[in-house]
């Protein structure tokens, strides 16, 4: 009876029941809400469904992201900035940049939507946390997991990195919802349905010099955005170049899933209770907020500047898109468009500023790592 007994009583010990606190039962819950968006919603499922599976394994069995837990070594490839850049090649492999080539002016969009960042920094430093914490916080302002990741990494703020990283995906995910009251609230119904000119056709041959002229100014200037910038141009590369279809196929299909299942589910694993139940936590999650708002307010409010200059050329709801959520905040301006006048289409002259957007945010990382002198 007391082998039976004393064998029972190890059982239960082993059981994560007896272990569970009320901060775990939380982040279960929250878990289980991603999912629910993710799965019911379509919330950027492809994000969505990993982070919040680690999140909920990692308040079942904490030993999960200890050393030598299995989500632990693959957390290692996002402190080392292995698989943020990596997701950059095969958002490149992935992306026609003949949009933004075409009209060169969707540089000035993307960069105006980055002031949501720089406003996220000093709001961070004022409220408390060190310079190195609020530029890696402030960067979900660019709505850029993978650059939030990479720059959290880089500046040492590995404990901070789930929040931020779970902060910039969520915005990600719930840009179609946070973006469109802004987005409507700065333009006027007549403003919304500008149609702008068709874009011109962009040759081959400016399609395979973009990135490498890309690549060669940026990282002259910005050496530190190589691991970002020079990812993403190089996918585009194989896209565009036409002679590596093999490696392009694989950098934006196989190579980008599996990257996006091990850097979902660990950054997902690092929302902990202990870690992510705190007021800092809630601090970034406002701060992203902010910065994402502002991001994108900024966004419209200079193509409403550039809609005066051009005598009304061009519609500002493609500010909006200077944001990095790629393809997701192009959609949104053509959908508000859209809403305003349903022959209205709008997305390609959006994605001009969104891929601009990509690389402004790459660009306002590096610039991070370069005043505080990180490699």
């Amino acid at each position: 009876m007391e082998y039976i007994t004393s064998t029972l009583g190890n059982l239960l010990q082993q059981t994560a029941f007896l272990n569970l606190t009320g901060g775990n039962l939380i982040m279960i819950g929250v878990a289980c809400v991603f999912l629910y968006l993710a799965i019911k919603k379509g919330f950027e499922p492809l994000l969505l469904v990993p982070i919040a599976f680690g999140m909920l394994l990692v308040n079942i069995y904490p030993d999960i992201m200890e050393d030598g837990g299995l989500l632990h070594y693959f957390f290692l490839l996002d402190e080392w900035s292995i698989l943020p850049s990596l997701i950059f090649m095969g958002v490149g492999a992935m992306t026609d940049f003949g949009p933004l080539i075409a009209n060169p002016k969707s540089f000035l969009l993307g960069a105006a939507a980055q002031f949501g960042i720089y406003t996220a920094y000093f709001m961070a430093i004022f409220m408390g946390f060190n310079d190195k914490a609020a530029a890696a916080i402030s960067i979900i302002g660019g709505a850029d997991g993978p650059t939030s990741i990479f720059l959290a990494g880089k500046l040492g703020q590995t404990g901070l990195m789930g929040p931020i990283a779970v902060a910039a995906y969520s915005y990600m995910a719930l840009v179609p919802i946070i973006q469109p009251p802004i987005m409507k609230f700065f333009t006027t119904e007549q403003e919304r349905r500008i149609k702008m000119e068709q874009l011109r056709p962009v040759s081959k041959l400016e399609k395979i010099l973009f990135p490498i002229i890309v690549t060669i100014v940026v990282c002259l200037i910005l050496p530190s955005t190589a691991p970002l910038v020079g990812m993403l141009m190089l996918g585009n590369l194989f896209k565009e170049s036409g002679v590596v279809g093999q490696l392009a196929e694989t950098a934006s299909n196989a190579m980008m899933y599996i990257v996006v299942i091990l850097l979902g589910t660990s950054v997902g694993a690092t929302t902990s209770a202990e870690a992510f139940l705190n007021w800092d936590t809630i601090k970034i999650v406002a701060l992203g907020l902010i910065a994402f708002s502002v991001g994108t307010a900024a966004g419209v409010l200079f193509g409403k500047l550039m809609c005066k200059v051009t005598g009304g050329k061009v519609n500002p709801l493609i500010g909006s898109a200077g944001v990095s959520a790629v393809p997701m905040a192009a959609r949104v301006s053509q959908k508000v468009g859209a809403e305003a006048d349903p022959t209205n289409f709008l997305l390609m002259h959006a994605m001009g500023p969104n891929v601009a957007g990509v690389i402004g945010t790459a660009v306002a990382a590096g610039t991070f790592m370069a005043i505080f002198g990180v490699k």
